[in-house]
């Protein structure tokens, strides 16, 4: 399976990112037949703006290759988590690139590490994490709705990473993770992460390790902290991650030559003129500069991270 491990040709059961245009970014799962809205097996013919395709022809292709369609073309991209991100059927709102990239650097994450995270949701960071901790590493998630927890398993193995998760369903505020002094770290996703600090205290290892709450509200963060420290926590840091964008564009202004002066006529009344090369110095230049966006991404949460030493994970 094609997040499991790089590979160079498409295969049957891999998961294809379809490139169209910066807007139209599809994930596919490359079968000959696929179950349409009455449960019967039909031909997997997936539509587009550019016409149809026929998923079976990609088995074969080099990823990365131009995709023929009937009014167009496509690309046929290996899958990552960041286009997964992007393509992945939404069952909750998600976080994206700018903040897991910040929360898999926070939590010190590496090959190896075990994580517990509370929050399964639709699987956008699960993916990140896995692709992090592999391959000798194990991810431990947690959702309270039964539905989403099933359909993330389901799309763990269908990715060939089911070996690296173990996907359960539980409410941990209430009930706690059922895992005790075993993980690196831990990601709380959670309308009262406040109440899940203590159980994920117990979780941590011996050693300490660290933990990291997503709230979108900052009552939220404010209760977080609170039980942090209550519990030991240390080296408390809330982060926000806002995305500006700069565009490079061509500009034209005018250049000055203010290191020399002007030199003059002499005439009596002190007129001073500029000479021709000083004239030329100030003619307007074209030059290229980069220009922040008017608009950008809003907030979307706040990132709470703190450190447990390892002397509070024996304490009572």
């Amino acid at each position: 399976m094609s997040f499991k491990e790089y590979k160079t040709h498409v295969e049957m059961g891999d998961t294809v990112i379809l490139y169209l245009n910066i807007k139209n970014i599809h994930a596919i799962t490359v079968s000959e037949e696929v179950k349409n809205k009455k449960g019967n097996m039909v031909p997997n013919i997936f539509q587009t703006v550019y016409g149809a395709l026929k998923v079976k022809d990609l088995v074969g292709m080099k990823y990365g290759s131009q995709v023929q369609m009937t009014r167009g073309w496509a690309f046929a991209l290996h899958p990552t988590p960041e286009l997964w991100t992007l393509t992945l059927p939404h069952r909750t709102q998600i976080l994206y690139t700018p903040d897991i990239s910040m929360v898999l650097t926070q939590l010190e994450l590496r090959p190896g590490s075990v994580v517990c995270e509370a929050g399964t949701g639709s699987g956008s960071l699960s993916h990140a994490i896995l692709r992090t901790i592999a391959p000798t590493g194990h991810l431990h998630t947690f959702d309270f709705h039964e539905q989403r927890s099933r359909l993330a398993a389901e799309e763990f193995s269908a990715h060939g990473v089911g070996d690296y998760v173990t996907a359960r369903h539980r409410d941990v505020c209430g009930e706690g993770f059922d895992l005790d002094s075993v993980a690196d770290a831990v990601f709380l996703d959670l309308p009262r992460p406040y109440d899940a600090v203590p159980f994920a205290k117990q979780a941590l290892k011996k050693s300490g390790g660290r933990i990291c709450s997503f709230s979108p509200c900052i009552e939220q963060v404010q209760k977080t902290c609170d039980s942090l420290r209550k519990h030991g926590f240390t080296e408390l840091q809330t982060l926000e991650c806002l995305q500006r964008e700069f565009q490079v564009r061509k500009s034209v202004m005018s250049v000055f030559d203010l290191s020399q002066q002007p030199p003059t006529d002499g005439s009596a009344d002190g007129d001073e003129r500029p000479s021709k090369k000083a004239a030329m110095e100030e003619r307007p230049r074209e030059v290229l500069t980069g220009i922040p966006l008017t608009t950008m991404p809003g907030h979307t949460g706040f990132l709470t991270f703190a450190t447990l030493p390892p002397v509070m994970t024996s304490a009572t």
